[in-house]
């Protein structure tokens, strides 16, 4: 009897392991850099070559440093709300193009608008890994210290724009 009851227990054992693991949100994968220095960088913009981007131009400010390409599908379903929030001037937002190429991405920011203070380039997806970028679009708020404070994995949706990154940045920000 008892040969059996152990087989049957290890089976019970690893079925409440699935139901608790497919009950688990996949955008809230914790970052290991929320709470530290956010990875340093200085980039070329991506619409004024001569120009660069240092993550240290924003000591200071708190700010957003939004992941995208124009290969991105899940970005489209961002940018209506990303252009609402820049017209909002409620907080500065800086795209950070993904392993993309530069005409692509400035012919899909004049088709769709452009909501970035500025954008740069991370053709080789460098600074991508830096950050822990899992997959484009994501969203990173950074606050006057340079830590960052939170990761929105996936598009920006109206209800964590609402609940979750606006109240941050009023925090950061006060």
């Amino acid at each position: 009897m008892t040969r059996f009851l152990w087989p049957l227990i290890a089976f019970m054992i690893l079925v409440m392991f699935l139901l608790v693991g497919l009950n688990l949100n996949p955008r809230k994968i914790p970052s290991p850099l929320i709470g530290k220095s956010a990875p340093h960088f200085q980039l070329q913009q991506l619409q004024e070559l001569e120009k660069t981007f240092s993550s240290k131009d924003n000591l200071g400010k708190v700010w957003l440093l939004n992941v995208w390409a124009s290969w991105c599908v899940s970005c489209r379903e961002e940018h209506p709300l990303l252009i609402q929030l820049s017209k909002s001037k409620m907080v500065p937002i800086y795209g950070l193009n993904y392993k993309d190429k530069r005409d692509l991405a400035l012919q899909w920011l004049n088709q769709f608008g452009d909501p970035y203070t500025a954008s740069i380039m991370d053709s080789d997806g460098r600074i991508g890994i830096e950050y822990g970028v899992y997959g484009v679009p994501e969203t990173y708020v950074i606050d006057k210290t340079g830590i960052i404070r939170y990761k929105q994995i996936g598009p920006i949706t109206l209800d964590a724009l609402e609940k979750t990154i606006l109240p941050l940045v009023k925090e950061l920000q006060g």
